[in-house]
Order: C-alpha cells, then sequence, then structure tokens
C-alpha cells in the first residue's frame, strides 16, 4: 500500500486542528514534527488521534542507547503509526528503539531510522560529517544497519528507494521526504523528486508538506499528490 503523509509543519494546536478541518470525513496519515511536538506536549497526539488519523511522530530521536530505550518505551502509550530515530546513533541505539516500543507494549509502531537528510548534499556530508563515501553508499550503509537492528525501515530520499528495496527486501520500508510537483518551489530541499518518481522507484510513502499545507487548496494538492503517487 502506498500514501501521502502529510507533515504538519505548523507551531500551534490551533493552526493544526484548522488545518485538519479542511479535510472533513477523510483519514489521513499525517506528520508530527519537532517543531509541533515540542510546543504542544503529547496532547497533539492525542487530538489527531481522537479524528482518526495516523500518525508519523517524526522526532529523529538520537542519544545513548538507555535513554533512546526509555524514551520509546515512553512514547509507545501514544500508539503512534511511524517513529523516527537517527542510524547514526550505531546498532546498539537502534535495537533498544525497537525494544523499548516492544516493552512498551506498543509492537504495532513501527521505527524506521534516518540515514542522510533530503536537505543533505553530498559535499556537505563529505566535508562536513567527514564522512569519505558517496551519499548513495552512506545511506545503503546506514540502511543496511537498520534492517540489522531489528527496524522497519527507512527514511531517505526517492533516489535511494529502489536500491534500498534490494539491498533489504520489499517489506522494509522507504518513506521519502523531498517530495515536489514540478511546479512546486524546492526550498531548502536538496534531493527532490516528484511524486510519478517516488512510485516508479518503489517509494512505500512520500511525506509532503509545503507544497500542500501552504497551498491555496490544501484538498486538491492533497488528492493531485495522492492521484500521482498511486
Amino acid at each position: 500500500m502506498k500514501e501521502v503523509i502529510i507533515a504538519l509543519d505548523f507551531a500551534s494546536m490551533e493552526q493544526t486542528l484548522n488545518f485538519l478541518e479542511k479535510f472533513k470525513g477523510k483519514k489521513l496519515f499525517v506528520k508530527v514534527g519537532m517543531e509541533l511536538y515540542l510546543q504542544n506536549g503529547p496532547q497533539i497526539l492525542a487530538r489527531i488521534k481522537a479524528l482518526g488519523h495516523k500518525i508519523f511522530l517524526d522526532l529523529k530521536l538520537h542519544d545513548i542507547p538507555n535513554t533512546v530505550y526509555g524514551a520509546c518505551k515512553g512514547l509507545a502509550q501514544f500508539k503512534v503509526d511511524l517513529l523516527t530515530v537517527h542510524a547514526a546513533g550505531g546498532s546498539q541505539m537502534l535495537a533498544m528503539a525497537k525494544q523499548g516500543m516492544l516493552d512498551g507494549n506498543s509492537p504495532e509502531t513501527k521505527i524506521i531510522a534516518i540515514t542522510q537528510l533530503t536537505s543533505t548534499s553530498q559535499e556537505q556530508m563529505q566535508t562536513e560529517q567527514g564522512i569519505n563515501l558517496t551519499l548513495e553508499q552512506s545511506v545503503q550503509k546506514y540502511a543496511l544497519l537498520a534492517k540489522q537492528s531489528g527496524l522497519d525501515g527507512v527514511v531517505c530520499s526517492v533516489h535511494e528507494a529502489k536500491t534500498i528495496h534490494d539491498l533489504c527486501g520489499d517489506e522494509f520500508l522507504a518513506v521519502t521526504p523531498g517530495i515536489r510537483r514540478q511546479e512546486d518551489a524546492i526550498g531548502d530541499q536538496q534531493r527532490v523528486a516528484t511524486p510519478a518518481l517516488a512510485r516508479e522507484l518503489g517509494a512505500n510513502y512520500i511525506v509532503v508538506g509545503r507544497p500542500i499545507t501552504q497551498s491555496q487548496d490544501p484538498v486538491q494538492a492533497y488528492q493531485e499528490f495522492c492521484h500521482n503517487f498511486n
């Protein structure tokens, strides 16, 4: 199944609920990121769940294994559908994240690892992170690490989705942000792709923020992305 995830890139509960009100009768898959979660707390998850929407909680957890374990065990109570951690945290941290969710009695929550952000260029990765690989090689390495650590998938750009499925299997999720239509502004993204290309290369989910949330008609924009991806 392929789905469009709407990134709720808002600061307040009021903005978020006003936006979701436009989609009356639709059951959405939405992303709650750090901006929204940290300014509103767990109650934002409860409000969105009460509306019947699925939640991708994009907190990009990255800390020592015991701390990430505790965070995941605590977050398990909210029964979100997807949760992100950073692959750069290492195999022990990744395994502990999954174990925390299981010990918190939320086995249905899928944990996916951040590989390289779609705002990161190869030059940035090499000069600022000191990783002497190509961007694609780095993403592949992190994907294999996540798979071996028991995680359910990764966040990557569309351009790596097919290779990740070849390496890690079709059940291993490729969640791809940086999605733009031809007419959309790129913004701060580096590795962008159209929803049609995402479909062609095997992305399981595409994450779309500003092209929908800042659209004059968000519902129509959402429907266009769904049509072009499915």
